[in-house]
């Protein structure tokens, strides 16, 4: 019975139904955990314990962020197999991870209104009215002053504005955002962490509009009566290789 859904629970369906299934429907534990989703956890982790410092008014220092990635950054090699790519280690990353948070920290920074900040919401089709009939869940990572929500991203390499422009959890914190403030964001900005040889961070800004939340819904919909349907299947691709259920996607035949 689902009773939910995230934009990370739309996405994944939209990219692979069979691995929706064996993430949230068969519950399978992962046997390891890419390299990637380890690094964007722990600098996710690391900005958060940022914002909310600053949000209070405190002063932190480089020095103390970094010890509040080592900490997130061990715990995260600890808990789960991290499965590395070709040139990668664990050293790497963490002196990588460094380098863009000290960027991060040392750019000009607008007031915070919030951090991680969480929502239940009705997903409701702006165009008749209509209710999903189950909640949207998530998370905004950064709220600014000024009605301008921020999403960080860690990625290897440049993001695409086109891309952006109709990203779904964009989407979604937007409505979000509206829904609770009656008011829509004034910007939405993706703060992407590149970890290219050079480390750099890249900002990019979007909007939303009525028509994308319709489009949100109808994808949403879509989605959930694939659920309840019990229609998974795999989708092959690029991501496959990095996919913790690889080796329980080569046997599936189906039933």
């Amino acid at each position: 019975m689902i009773d939910h859904l995230s934009s990370s629970q739309i996405s994944l369906y939209s990219l692979c139904s069979l691995k929706y299934r064996f993430q949230y429907v068969d519950k399978i534990p992962k046997i390891f955990k890419p390299s990637g989703l380890a690094f964007g956890s722990a600098i996710h982790s690391a900005l958060s314990w940022l914002n909310k410092q600053r949000m209070n008014g405190n002063n932190p220092t480089l020095e103390k962020l970094f010890r509040i990635f080592n900490a997130d950054w061990y715990s995260q090699n600890v808990d789960t197999e991290i499965r590395f790519k070709n040139g990668e280690d664990k050293n790497a990353l963490s002196v990588m991870a460094k380098e863009l948070l000290a960027q991060y920290f040392h750019s000009p920074y607008k007031k915070v209104e919030g951090s991680e900040i969480a929502f239940v919401l009705p997903l409701v089709n702006p165009g008749d009215g209509k209710r999903l009939g189950v909640d949207l869940e998530g998370f905004i990572d950064l709220l600014e002053e000024d009605d301008a929500i921020v999403e960080f991203k860690t990625s290897a390499q440049t993001a695409n504005q086109s891309d952006i422009d109709s990203n779904i959890q964009l989407t979604t914190y937007s409505y979000a955002y509206e829904m609770l403030t009656q008011r829509a964001p004034r910007l939405i900005k993706l703060v992407n962490f590149v970890k290219t040889k050079k480390p750099k961070i890249e900002v990019y800004e979007t909007k939303r509009t009525q028509a994308d939340y319709q489009r949100l819904f109808g994808l949403a919909s879509q989605v959930l009566s694939g659920i309840r349907l019990q229609i998974f299947f795999p989708r092959m691709g690029f991501w496959c290789k990095d996919c913790e259920y690889g080796h329980i996607c080569r046997d599936w035949r189906g039933d």
